[in-house]
């Protein structure tokens, strides 16, 4: 295969599926790797006909896959992971075999195959409750959940594989990223889906906490356009992805609400064990190899109730 190969592991995910599309806009032969345990084959249905992509039905967890994967390959995007922190909380283990040795697997992988770079999806989740705003790259990280850990254990294996064993790395801490296909169905889904879900089916968002704590929402074109950037520039290290402005859950509700001509009177719950308070990212760092998010929320959730059938215009 041509040396503009690239794979991504967890590509018919939510993000994946997005960046697999964003890739093969740009030029590149794309390898899927998803297991399907949370990605679904339907997201990536649409550019599976075209003769640049592959895809294989397998685990970051087999490193014999991964080694005979690898070869030829110029990039390796790695954001195959169990994404949630509830779910790290019930099932600690899952999240550190696929989350841990996973991503020591696609870094042994990728160094014996001389992979030009890993990008890494990390997760803002490693600030944990940390009470300094924006978040900085130098802020000292303060993992609240399983989940946490094992994305931060990931970027300092990223980091050793770096330094010490010459493989260039990249480690993109994502903020919440939201947009088209993700998936309001799961028992974890995230709060933009859930809430359009509810508010589509006439039922009030629930919310929990007292809907004052704020997030960094960043649309998913966005996140991915960040990530080939960072491929593709001589950045190494690691850098925060989001739009570095904060939003509180309630402003979020009543803007869906608004967009959706609904009327939005939310349940309100307690705060869920593992969730941080405040969260908006210093971008700074990754403006300087080019990312420049464009998208507003607005606009963005526009994007992502299109993506329901049943937009409300």
């Amino acid at each position: 295969m041509s040396k503009n190969t690239t794979v991504v592991t967890g590509g018919a995910g939510f993000i994946g599926s997005h960046l697999a599309e964003e890739l093969l806009k740009r030029g590149y032969q794309v390898m899927v790797l998803d297991d399907l345990t949370t990605g679904k084959r339907a997201n990536i249905e649409r550019i599976l006909a075209q003769d640049d992509v592959q895809f294989i039905e397998g685990s970051v967890t087999d490193l014999s896959l991964l080694n005979n994967l690898f070869q030829d390959v110029s990039y390796v995007f790695h954001l195959a992971a169990i994404p949630s922190v509830p779910r790290s909380i019930e099932n600690p283990l899952a999240s550190h075999n696929v989350n841990m040795t996973g991503t020591l697997n696609v870094l042994l992988a990728a160094r014996g195959n001389k992979v030009k770079k890993v990008v890494y999806a990390s997760s803002c989740a490693v600030y944990g409750d940390t009470p300094a705003l924006p978040k900085s790259e130098d802020t000292s990280p303060d993992p609240r959940s399983p989940y946490a850990v094992t994305k931060l254990a990931g970027e300092y294996y990223c980091q050793v594989f770096s330094c010490i064993l010459g493989l260039p790395t990249v480690c993109l801490r994502y903020f919440n990223v939201y947009g088209p296909r993700q998936d309001p169905g799961s028992e974890y889904a995230a709060a933009i889906p859930t809430f359009i879900d509810r508010l589509l089916k006439g039922e009030p968002p629930t919310i929990f906490g007292d809907g004052e704590q704020t997030r960094d929402f960043v649309f998913v074109k966005d996140a991915t356009e960040a990530s080939v950037l960072a491929a593709e520039s001589d950045a190494t290290g690691v850098f925060n992805v989001g739009t570095g402005r904060g939003v509180s859950i309630n402003d979020l509700v009543r803007l869906i609400a608004r967009l959706m001509n609904k009327d939005s009177k939310p349940i309100y719950e307690g705060p869920r064990f593992g969730d941080v308070k405040h969260s908006f990212a210093d971008i700074s760092e990754a403006r300087q190899f080019g990312y420049a998010p464009g998208c507003s929320l607005e606009e963005g959730l526009k994007q992502t109730m299109t993506g329901f059938g049943q937009w409300l215009a």
